[in-house]
């Protein structure tokens, strides 16, 4: 509930600029697509939003640009196309996309070490 007040306080004065951090945490999948669709409608009126997460399918599926960090640096920025294209993978994810970026795209190995 905490997390429902904080973003209905957040939109309610209808900002220019908004800054989230993992705004879809702890959200119920209706809450969840209530602050999508919010965050669609606000886009489409000119809102700039900021959004921090760790969930890549979020981002994926809401962001027109998105910029991946890795270690503190910003190492690629794009459309989720654009970033796709960059790491030449135009028909993943962009979870893959990260993992290919960042140079840990083959976990198999550790998965296979942590279940032994």
């Amino acid at each position: 509930m905490k997390q429902k007040i904080a973003l209905m306080a957040a939109f309610l004065h209808r900002p220019r600029v908004l800054i989230l951090d993992e705004p879809l945490s702890g959200l119920d999948p209706k809450s969840a697509r209530l602050v999508k669709e919010m965050l669609h409608k606000l886009a489409l009126d000119g809102t700039t939003t900021i959004i921090s997460t760790h969930v890549l399918e979020i981002a994926e599926a809401i962001c027109d640009r998105i910029a991946i960090l890795y270690e503190g640096v910003k190492i690629a920025e794009g459309s989720p196309g654009e970033l796709k294209l960059l790491s030449e993978s135009p028909n993943s994810t962009l979870e893959d996309v990260f993992l290919k970026l960042t140079g840990s795209e083959d976990v198999r190995e550790l998965v296979e070490a942590l279940v032994r």
